[in-house]
């Protein structure tokens, strides 16, 4: 088959883009490495520990390299609604072991810790769809504030939604061309927004301003700058050549499959 005029890998000047690099594949299968030890920071090392806090820093990799090809996908995908129920099907699979590893008291029940990130992601692809739809200034609002109210009972609340509009503008101001400018901005101005959040949330748990808590935020936003690095430095704009289809649900049933296990193994070590 040949490549199409809105394949990923011609450039927007309709220049195939080079070989060589990563591909959207190897990049989310770095995703998915970065989340487990985020994972299992959080499931198993107390709160601000160090060793702790450099494995979630790692693990925010995951979540803005997942929306950017969320946008990505997004416009190249056969079926937008296919793409979306599955997406919501498998965020409703995901629920119980997200919950289940991060939610687990020493009691043994279960606690409800917000809906899981391919939650989010679901909300985000209706966002994207909203912005280049949705044409009415107060209809639009009013779904913004209805996505943006969700999102706070969400993983990665409020962060994901303004990571997609971002990514999302940078996309279509560049062609969709990951090596541009436009989303090397995204990225840059996603990782200062996390990082000072992050340091912000530490000053105000300790009431001081300290070179802890500067080294913390900067941890925490160093995973989303590393991400803009990958993506812009290193995606060729390709999936992989090989196992394309096993590559495309892998991520789905990894993501439920690994927080049932963490949970499984918290749960036996009580």
């Amino acid at each position: 088959m040949g490549l199409q005029a809105n394949d990923p890998a011609i450039s927007s000047s309709g220049i195939r883009k080079e070989t060589g690099g990563l591909s959207r594949d190897a990049i989310k299968y770095i995703a998915a490495a970065a989340m487990l030890l985020n994972h299992i920071a959080n499931v198993f090392l107390p709160e601000y520990d160090p060793v702790g806090e450099v494995l979630k820093g790692i693990g925010y990799f995951t979540a803005p390299s997942m929306i950017y090809f969320l946008v990505e996908g997004y416009h190249y995908t056969s079926s937008k609604k296919r793409y979306f129920f599955r997406l919501l099907l498998f965020a409703v699979i995901s629920e119980f072991p997200f919950c289940f590893a991060l939610g687990l008291g020493m009691d043994g029940r279960v606690n409800f810790v917000g809906f899981n990130m391919l939650f989010s992601l679901s909300l985000c692809f209706g966002l994207i769809w909203i912005e280049e739809n949705v044409r009415s200034i107060i209809a639009r609002a009013l779904a913004y504030i209805v996505i943006f109210s969700v999102s706070m009972l969400c993983d990665w609340f409020f962060f994901a939604p303004v990571f997609t509009l971002l990514f999302l503008h940078g996309w279509i101001m560049s062609g969709g061309n990951p090596a541009s400018g436009q989303i090397r901005k995204a990225f840059s101005i996603a990782a200062v927004l996390f990082g000072v959040y992050n340091y912000l949330g530490i000053t105000s748990y300790t009431g001081t301003f300290s070179a802890a808590a500067l080294a913390y935020g900067l941890i925490n936003m160093s995973g989303v700058a590393l991400a803009g690095v990958c993506i812009v430095k290193y995606y060729n704009g390709r999936r992989s050549e090989r196992g394309k289809n096993f590559s495309k649900w892998f991520f789905y049933i990894f993501y439920p499959a690994h927080l049932a296990v963490l949970g499984l193994i918290k749960l036996a070590a009580m």
